[in-house]
């Protein structure tokens, strides 16, 4: 890429890319059968890698979607016959409670304005309540959910399912799958893939949900029906013909974090975080979108600016160096710089570099 893109996805490609798609193309991926035993050994090879990545726990499954914006939908229809909480500090998380109130779920929400994060402790959750749904890195304002205070809920409503959105964040927190019931991302942000690709997670109590509000006569989904879903993916198959590319990318990618290692795809990702607060910390034209420090997320800076978006990229452009606009209301009064493993140290040098340049002019 001749442009090294500090956008919130679609995002900078993983290293070495160019050479995956490559090989795609030399072992006919494009091309073969979502039936055959050639796919089977790709799906299985991306599911055992991201097992040991997340270091998922067995009682788990993993089903692969065509975006993570359709696994709202499909939780909610999955898990809840009447009642979801939600809790919303931005664009996203309110998309998810609104999907909600589209299915006909009697949804409840906790809701702090966006520049916030939430305090879960909080807010009233419903008796009753059958799922309550967290977006772990909201990507439209750049703020985490601290994960012990999910946990906390977790062991104060121990009979609700958890759900985690894990967009823009994951792989990066180290997550304690005991402590929630289904997640779910897309491969575009984090894992710098092409967009394309959504990856859902769910354990055993989730599916044990699914299955008791079928037998009910609860619809649960045709197109795609988890409980078929996940019966094809135990032996290395899709219900429908999939992005075979997509899953073949993500599993190498997968293989490349794994032989970095998590911990220093962690340890990168926090010494990258630090570089560019500071900045924001000294700096003229920005100051920090989200006020608490320990709400500002790792993987998606968000930069409150003097200066339009578009007139920034307009002076990074010839130093191949692309950064985000702030979402939805904030397109002009913020910036946003992902974080994610695709950028290097280096490459995140150079911007605060320019973007001090910028400054001085």
């Amino acid at each position: 890429s001749q442009t090294v893109h500090f956008t919130p996805g679609p995002s900078q490609l993983y290293p070495g890319m160019d050479q995956f798609i490559s090989n795609a193309l030399d072992k006919d991926i494009c091309a073969i059968s979502h039936r055959s035993q050639a796919f089977k050994d790709v799906y299985e090879k991306t599911v055992k890698g991201l097992t040991q990545l997340l270091s998922l726990p067995e009682n788990w499954k993993m089903v692969f979607m065509p975006s993570a914006s359709e696994a709202w939908e499909r939780i909610l229809l999955n898990a809840v016959n009447e009642r979801s909480f939600h809790f919303v500090n931005g664009s996203f998380s309110k998309k998810f409670f609104q999907y909600a109130q589209s299915v006909g779920i009697d949804a409840h929400k906790y809701e702090v304005k966006g520049g916030q994060g939430i305090d879960p402790l909080k807010a009233e959750i419903p008796e009753m309540t059958e799922l309550i749904c967290f977006t772990h890195n909201e990507t439209s304002c750049g703020a985490f959910t601290l994960l012990e205070d999910i946990y906390t809920i977790r062991e104060q409503h121990p009979d609700s399912l958890i759900a985690l959105d894990v967009v823009s964040s994951l792989p990066y927190p180290n997550i304690d799958y005991t402590k929630i019931d289904t997640a779910f991302f897309s491969v575009q942000k984090c894992f710098g893939l092409p967009a394309g690709l959504g990856v859902w997670l769910v354990n055993d109590r989730f599916i044990e949900k699914t299955k008791a509000n079928e037998a009910k006569g609860k619809l649960i989904g045709a197109h795609h029906n988890l409980l078929e879903m996940v019966a094809k993916g135990d032996e290395y198959q899709t219900l429908e013909t999939p992005n075979v590319l997509g899953i073949y990318l993500l599993g190498e990618v997968i293989e490349a974090m794994n032989t970095k290692g998590i911990e220093q795809l962690r340890n990168e990702t926090d010494t990258k975080a630090t570089m560019l607060y500071d900045y924001i910390q000294e700096s003229s034209l920005f100051d920090f979108g989200i006020n608490e420090e320990k709400y500002r997320s790792k993987t998606v800076i968000v930069a409150n600016t003097k200066t339009e978006p578009s007139v920034i990229n307009k002076y990074l452009k010839p130093f191949g160096l692309q950064v985000g606009a702030g979402y939805g209301a904030q397109k002009k009064t913020q910036i946003r710089i992902a974080n994610f493993p695709a950028h290097s140290v280096a490459n995140v040098e150079k911007l605060i570099d320019c973007l001090k340049k910028f400054e001085e002019r």
